[in-house]
């Protein structure tokens, strides 16, 4: 890549929040391919030259460096000498760090940054030099994330031996694996003895390599990591000379599922041979598996740390594709929207926006299923009344989702910590909650006084903020409008569904949520706004789940996001397959190899625009939405009106609630319930008695939700959050740039 094609990406892709595609200078591979600690070549002609010097921190911002390294490039004023540079950083010559690459670029890493501040200083004799000041933070974090949490160390069962302290810090493993010739699949490879059948492979560059795979597993931020990459362990490799079998490109696997749990886990395999043998690095950390952990914020930091990593032990990143399904499609749109830069291109398969909204569904599902089976299940012998309350196309999505995922919002379940630390409302009150408020309590903060239940005002403090509220909600409005439930089913429903509590209890009443906690869902992205996603390219893979919790409106969903936030939804597509979740090898090949075409043709478009501009432009001409009727071997079919009618799509609780369609309404406006029932049929043509209307009129004494209104508290979503500074968090200052100095 060239100088010019990497400004270009550093200044559109992340504003200058992380350096994308220059290599680090410094060795931080095994010792079977140690190398020299500068780029020395010969050539001392530097490319890019200015009128004064400036340095450029490349790995990350200057503030968010992690680990102690710094891959730093200095440009020279034109017509320097680049062997009389002198380097400092906090009163230490470093120096012998640097030197030029074969493209002519003054590049280092400097190693050993101590915690906190420091200052790096470049000078050439007789002329004015350049200063940047930096902040480094601890490999085990955090960051921008916010305090850490209870934390259990499992490097052992990681095979990485014992944890070093308490972030879980352990030495990096290596492990090599080959494709020997005629056989499908990896099998160990030692490079003390190396193999005799090695096939080999050739990347999309066109460079013919030994089929060799090294695995790096290592610890970071308090996760466990895996990047995978073609390497030839007889040649050396630098951050400056990557070998021939690395394309500069990311292929980053997110985990599926929804928890909170305080502990490392295990990363996801990286041994994805699609993206391997062409080329790709693969990574993964345990921390981007929603499964193990659904904080956002962290996952997005845990990323930036991720990718820092590599940029300075393997080199140029071009861009980053991301993929994976369910809960790893929440991370994927929800860290491109909260922590734009980060990703190019994503794939999210049997998708949803965001952790928030899928707690919503689930509240009103806890609350339906109750209802159904432990309060009037006479009323509701009719599924067909039963799916059309709920918005889905059955009831038994809300089954699926009381099963599967009803407890994670359940404070006393078991999180990953030994069970004495656990919280029980009375056996350990001050033990740790396992709900998914709790776990983000560093972003939410404390619930106040005035709203504290009979434990909080026991122990004398509040547990995190809780934002789910259905005050106001009338359930099955569309329904009985509908005329497809009666005026007494509608009243019942509404007076007896209840509410959650703190503890996620179902109580008698509607639930609010607690102060503050709506405005903050909305501004920190929490609830996913889209507004951000415009930059990215997106691929959304719908194997079509009507009858489980996958339901195929989630995708719509996120397209009626794009509108509303950016006017159009050009950059994304939508593709749709009989396979709910698995999906088809020949669907995720076409997905994969499509995303590729398109950020490539965003990556060499140097004509003027924004980013988001170029996204649009440079989509392919198959970048379209299509349906399957089989397993990807048959053409696809284009035609909307062919693929709408082969998968119909249908709702959920609050769209059949007479919610907007973005699925976003956290907490809506009230308006007063008229007097008497009206008779336009706004709620159906059968007649409303009168019993009936006084008795839904005092289930809403406030009011009840008046959609045409704007949501209460919905704003902007703010990029680029820190929680350092404590719950609700606060925009990144500017980042720290190069100054000139005497």
């Amino acid at each position: 890549m060239t100088a010019t094609t990497f400004s270009w990406w550093a200044r559109i892709l992340f504003a200058g929040l992380l350096g994308l595609g220059l290599a680090a200078c410094s060795n931080s591979t095994p010792l079977e391919a140690v190398a020299s600690k500068t780029c020395l070549t010969g050539d001392t002609t530097p490319v890019e030259t200015g009128q004064t010097m400036r340095i450029n921190v490349l790995s990350n911002r200057a503030d968010l460096i992690s680990g102690g390294d710094a891959l730093v490039e200095i440009v020279l004023p034109q017509g320097a000498k680049a062997d009389s540079l002198a380097v400092d950083v906090g009163g230490r010559n470093v120096s012998d760090r640097f030197g030029l690459t074969e493209n002519g670029r003054m590049l280092g890493v400097i190693t050993g940054l101590p915690l906190g501040n420091d200052v790096l200083t470049a000078q050439l004799p007789g002329s004015a030099g350049a200063r940047i000041s930096l902040i480094n933070h601890l490999i085990g974090g955090p960051i921008f994330s916010g305090p850490h949490l209870p934390w259990t160390c499992e490097t052992e069962g990681n095979g990485l031996g014992p944890a070093m302290d308490e972030d879980c810090n352990a030495p990096t493993v290596y492990r090599y694996q080959y494709k020997p010739t005629g056989s499908d699949t990896l099998a160990a490879y030692d490079p003390d003895n190396p193999a005799a059948d090695v096939d080999t492979t050739t990347t999309d560059k066109g460079n013919t390599v030994p089929y060799i795979v090294r695995t790096e597993k290592g610890t970071m931020n308090r996760g466990i990591y895996q990047v995978a990459v073609l390497y030839d362990p007889s040649n050396p490799w630098t951050p400056c000379t990557p070998q021939p079998g690395w394309n500069g490109k990311v292929l980053y696997v997110f985990g599926a599922g929804s928890g909170t749990q305080y502990r490392q886990a295990s990363p996801q395999s990286v041994a994805d041979t699609r993206a391997l043998s062409r080329g790709f690095a693969v990574a993964n950390s345990s921390l981007n598996i929603n499964g193990n952990q659904a904080n956002h914020v962290l996952a997005a930091e845990t990323m930036m740390m991720l990718k820092e990593h590599i940029v300075d032990t393997y080199g140029p990143i071009r861009y980053t594709m991301g993929m994976g399904c369910s809960g790893a499609s929440i991370q994927q749109q929800r860290i491109g929207n909260a922590y734009p830069g980060l990703l190019q291109g994503i794939q999210p398969n049997c998708s949803y926006p965001d952790t928030w909204t899928v707690r919503m569904e689930v509240g009103d599902c806890d609350l339906f299923n109750n209802y159904f089976q432990n309060i009037s299940p006479g009323l509701w012998g009719d599924v067909a009344q039963r799916a059309a309350v709920t918005g889905y196309q059955t009831s038994s999505s809300c089954v699926a989702w009381e099963a599967l995922f009803g407890a994670n919002a359940d404070p006393a379940r078991a999180c990953g910590l030994s069970p004495e630390q656990h919280y029980h409302p009375q056996n350990n009150p001050n033990g740790v909650r396992c709900s998914t408020s709790d776990y983000e309590i560093s972003l939410w903060g404390t619930r106040p006084p005035e709203v504290w239940g009979p434990v909080e005002q026991q122990i004398g403090h509040g547990f995190a903020k809780v934002v789910y509220n259905n005050h106001g909600i009338l359930y099955g409005l569309n329904a009985v409008r509908n005329d497809d439930i009666t005026p007494e089913q509608f009243v019942d429903l509404n007076e007896r569904i209840g509410g959650k509590d703190v503890d996620w209890v179902i109580i008698p009443n509607r639930t609010d949520a607690d102060p503050g906690a709506v405005g903050l869902a909305y501004r920190a992205g929490l609830v996913n706004d889209f507004s951000q996603l415009d930059k990215l390219a997106i691929i959304d893979l719908r194997g079509t789940g009507n009858n489980e919790i996958h339901t195929d409106f989630h995708s719509h969903e996120h397209r009626e996001r794009l509108d509303r936030a950016n006017g159009h939804h050009n950059n994304q597509i939508i593709w749709t397959f009989p396979s709910p979740i698995v999906m088809p090898p020949a669907i995720a090949d076409a997905s994969f190899f499509l995303l590729d075409r398109w950020l490539t043709a965003i990556e060499a478009d140097s004509a003027a625009g924004t980013l988001e501009e170029k996204v649009v432009r440079n989509k392919p001409a198959d970048a379209v939405d299509q349906c399957w009727t089989d397993a990807g071997e048959a053409p696809p079919i284009t035609d909307p009106a062919a693929c709408g009618a082969a998968y119909p799509y249908f709702g959920a609780p609050r769209i059949a609630a007479g919610g907007p369609t973005t699925h976003d309404n956290v907490r809506c406006e009230l308006a007063p319930l008229p007097d008497t029932a009206p008779t336009d049929g706004s709620y159906g043509s059968a007649p409303f008695v009168l019993d009936q209307w006084e008795r839904l009129k005092a289930t809403f004494p406030d009011g009840a939700c008046d959609w045409s209104k704007p949501l209460p508290d919905r704003q902007p979503s703010i990029p680029w959050l820190t929680f350092k500074a404590g719950p609700g968090g606060q925009p990144l200052s500017d980042p720290p740039v190069s100054v000139s100095v005497p």
